[in-house]
């Protein structure tokens, strides 16, 4: 203890004989470089935001349960007398306060640098909901821009230059909602590795056009959700995306997604001797977005026609359509096709009512999934049907791949005061459930209806009612 009264001592002293020589500026604002740099540079924001949900039936939900995707089907007990997922839950957590800094008045000529990073305190939680929540990173990129470029006649064109980690291009917009989702999984939700470039050409079009990569939000396939699919792929996913403006409020956005993994890249050949194989699956997802504002009112609507899509949250996945037994043991693959669509408004300021409502549909695949077993149902009545493993069919882990379609209704209140916020909300989402044609050649080893690879027997509907209130202080 003596030693660090010591050291402190030593500190303070040598400041004070310091600033008396005039090596330490003064200290007001104006001669202060490092109070100039931040307040010219450096724009702190964030929040301390608490959730406080209440369910009427067991769903799937991540980040402490607080981000929802969909209520989980029946699961009826032994004697058929009671449904074990039909059960309420609580809880109340503060795990998504949020830190961030936004970076920017750099500028050299016609060039501007800036930057982001930001963070919330979802890390360290098991699916248990046990542990203590840590720092992790949600945004972290740079941005690098040019104005004032000719275009022509009177018009002006801008370039942006974005790296790092931010919002996936399909995801950025979102409906009014106060809850963690966002919207999803009717609303893609991804952060993501990417190079994005926005070239806005006059005051009414941009093009846009982005290569990106997968960490936290990853695709399905036979190891499970992983990045090493994109990683043996050697081929980023790209976008391309049109947005047209007008002065009067209105903006219409359309984009493509593509991506290209190789779900193995190792496999067995008619020999059994491993080799390396030339697996690859391509899908193409496509989006339109509207919106328009006019004073306090605001309307927004998406839809997105997806192949795959499972790496966006988009509740869908894709399958083996074919496996090669001879020399090189590839396998070709077909992707399960889904439609997602939500439109939404608000109105207020500081009384804000919102509504946003959303439907998603299973479409399943447009190639029948690999007839594996067809010879063991020679004598079932199969109606004509092919048979596929269970374990050919890769869907998104957030979800159920009997999945048929699914809807979603969540009006809101909220009441703003300043930088404060009060907020209910009342989600109401029914997901229908199906079941395969199933034969079991072996007990516990099933085999799918691989028609379409879509569910469509016995088709049920189950809903959950979240109640939650949001309690937030900007700053």
């Amino acid at each position: 203890m003596k030693r660090i009264i010591a050291v402190l001592l030593l500190t303070a002293s040598v400041s004070c004989m310091a600033v008396r020589a005039g090596e330490i500026p003064e200290t007001r604002e104006g001669n202060n470089p490092v109070s100039g740099e931040l307040k010219n540079h450096f724009k702190f924001y964030g929040f301390v935001r608490n959730f406080f949900a209440f369910d009427t039936r067991e769903s799937v939900a991540g980040t402490g349960d607080l981000f929802y995707y969909l209520p989980k089907d029946v699961d009826m007990n032994e004697d058929g007398s009671q449904d074990l997922n039909s059960q309420t839950s609580f809880r109340f957590l503060a795990l998504t306060t949020r830190l961030g800094v936004d970076i920017g008045g750099y500028r050299i000529g016609h060039t501007s640098f800036g930057g982001k990073v930001e963070t919330d305190f979802y890390a360290g939680l098991t699916d248990k909901i046990n542990g203590t929540a840590q720092l992790r990173l949600r945004q972290a990129y740079l941005t690098i821009g040019w104005d004032d470029l000719p275009m022509g006649r009177e018009n002006r064109a801008a370039v942006a230059l974005k790296m790092g980690q931010a919002w996936h291009p399909m995801a950025a917009d979102q409906p009014h909602v106060t809850s963690l989702e966002t919207g999803a999984p009717f609303n893609p939700f991804s952060r993501t590795p990417q190079v994005l470039m926005d070239a806005s050409l006059g005051s009414h079009f941009m093009i846009s056009a982005a290569a990106l990569w997968q960490m936290q939000y990853q695709s399905a396939g036979p190891d499970g959700a992983s990045a090493k699919y994109i990683k043996y792929s050697c081929t980023p996913e790209a976008y391309i995306g049109l947005t047209y403006k007008t002065a009067g409020g209105f903006l219409a956005r359309a984009g493509v997604d593509i991506l290209s993994i190789k779900p193995r890249r190792t496999g067995l050949n008619s020999q059994g001797v491993t080799v390396k194989v030339s697996d690859r699956i391509t899908t193409m997802s496509y989006y339109l977005f509207l919106q328009y504002r006019k004073g306090k009112f605001e309307a927004k609507a998406k839809s997105v026609l997806s192949e795959g899509g499972e790496h966006m949250n988009i509740m869908s996945g894709y399958g083996v359509s074919y496996r090669d037994n001879g020399v090189d043991g590839h396998w070709e693959y077909v992707p399960l096709y889904a439609s997602s669509t939500w439109a939404s408004v608000s109105y207020g300021k500081k009384w804000q009512v919102m509504l946003m409502g959303g439907y998603i549909k299973n479409l399943g695949t447009d190639n029948p999934l690999y007839d594996n077993n067809a010879s063991l149902v020679t004598d079932k009545t199969s109606g004509g049907r092919n048979y596929t493993d269970a374990d050919n069919l890769y869907f998104n882990g957030n979800g159920f791949s009997n999945l048929n379609e699914m809807w979603r209704v969540i009006p809101t209140v909220a009441y703003n005061i300043g930088k404060f916020t009060l907020a209910l909300e009342w989600n109401i989402t029914s997901a229908r459930y199906g079941e395969y044609t199933v034969f079991e050649d072996t007990p516990g080893k099933k085999y799918l209806d691989a028609d379409t690879g879509l569910a469509r027997d016995n088709l049920h509907w189950v809903t959950n009612h979240r109640i939650q209130m949001m309690v937030r202080f900007t700053f």
